[in-house]
């Protein structure tokens, strides 16, 4: 973990979580992408919709790095801006099942987390930080102790100077509050960042967008490539303000329907009611949020808690011959295997193929919002996204196997 480069032993030194970073001596700018599947933007590029960014891929760095699974927003952010799986951190998902209340919540509020963020520490050393992200639910959490400016654009409209460090954010943006069900949300986003970098010109920025484009459009279409396009040209503009820009994803995406167009689905709950009877399993969707549309709560992702009169290696063979299954983990088995907490993802974590998502039970599913066939993630098949800098980071062991949550690293460290 520890592979800060040091171009100078005076260079003042910062320690987060056991990994240590230069402090900024310009303008560092972390976007995370939301749902970017590296291939929106090979398509993008290939088609002309991204001129800033093929240069970037010339002059600068272009990797494509795993992040952690489940590929989901919360668990990934959460790495990004701590530079640490979720094992560490202890964010595992959108959702969880409290086993202390027994109560299945969301994974908002900060109490979950364990561990302190590179954004609040840089905050302490005396370095100006904002954070902005798209969806509410994230604000929390990124701004966990930190002492500057965090705001959402789902709420620009109620943030005040004591709870967000700073008013009237629809002033600063010239915008309206988006839609959260729409493009212009993440635009949000990039417009507001360009405007504090022009007024406040902060030492670190992180911004965090969300992917309804990404679950209605796939790589190449009309839809996706203005997305791509509309976030090129605000990138152009934070590089022509002198950034050091490190763009990453979340997680990928991907078709997540059968032949018919209809979401390919495994309602893991109805299975287990039909194998066990009256003994109960528990199937929790860390997938869950408050933003159902855009994917009906189905992620390729799912964590079980069995019954006792149940052991998880018999129930791991029972269920790992179903059709449309990729993995089935014990707690200890998926706990080594992809960095996580064991005390938060129940005895079993199923992971579904490719093409198909897991579900509770079928009642409890509504996908009539769903407007186009289904596209989701959360799974092993949406862990490859991309790690881009502007900068060349001489030094840099390219041999290494490279994460999202390298960003800070790479923006502090190497550019």
């Amino acid at each position: 973990m520890n592979d800060t480069k040091r171009p100078d032993s005076n260079s003042p030194v910062l320690t987060v979580n056991g990994r240590n970073y230069l402090l900024p001596t310009r303008p560092t700018v972390v976007v995370c992408v939301d749902g970017c599947e590296p291939d929106y933007l090979a398509q993008a590029v290939a088609n002309g919709h991204m001129p800033w960014l093929k240069r970037t891929l010339i002059q600068g760095v272009g990797l494509v790095a795993d992040c952690v699974v489940p590929s989901f927003t919360n668990p990934n952010n959460i790495s990004i801006v701590t530079g640490v799986p979720p094992s560490v951190h202890g964010i595992c998902g959108n959702y969880l099942y409290d086993t202390a209340t027994d109560s299945e919540v969301m994974m908002n509020d900060p109490k979950w987390l364990r561990a302190p963020t590179i954004l609040a520490a840089l905050a302490d050393a005396g370095k100006s930080v904002a954070v902005i992200t798209a969806k509410d639910k994230l604000r929390a959490l990124l701004g966990h102790r930190m002492k500057g400016i965090c705001f959402s654009s789902e709420k620009a409209d109620q943030v005040t100077l004591a709870d967000n460090g700073i008013a009237d954010v629809l002033s600063l943006s010239g915008q309206s509050v988006p839609s959260v069900y729409s493009a212009e949300l993440s635009e949000f986003v990039f417009a507001t960042g360009v405007k504090l970098m022009q007024q406040r010109r902060p030492d670190v920025m992180y911004l965090s967008t969300t992917d309804y484009v990404q679950h209605k459009h796939a790589p190449g279409t009309p839809g996706a490539n203005a997305f791509y396009s509309m976030m090129d040209g605000y990138l152009a503009q934070l590089d022509e303000l002198g950034c050091v820009i490190a763009l990453t994803a979340d997680h990928g995406m991907n078709a997540k329907a059968a032949m018919d167009g209809t979401p390919d689905v495994i309602y893991l709950q109805d299975w287990f009611d039909t194998w066990l009877g009256n003994a109960k399993a528990r199937v929790i969707l860390p997938i869950t949020d408050p933003y159902v549309v855009h994917h009906g709560a189905l992620g390729s992702y799912a964590t079980v808690y069995l019954p006792d009169s149940i052991d998880a290696t018999e129930a791991c063979a029972h269920l790992k011959v179903h059709k449309g299954i990729e993995m089935v983990l014990t707690r200890g088995e998926a706990a080594a295997r992809f960095e996580l907490p064991p005390d938060r993802i129940g005895d079993l974590v199923v992971v579904s193929e490719r093409s198909t998502v897991i579900g509770t039970s079928a009642s409890r599913h509504d996908l009539s919002a769903l407007e186009v066939p289904l596209r989701s993630h959360g799974g092993i098949s949406e862990q490859r996204v991309p790690l881009i800098v502007n900068r060349q980071l001489p030094g840099l062991d390219l041999s290494r196997r490279f994460r999202n949550f390298d960003a800070f690293d790479l923006a502090l460290n190497y550019a």
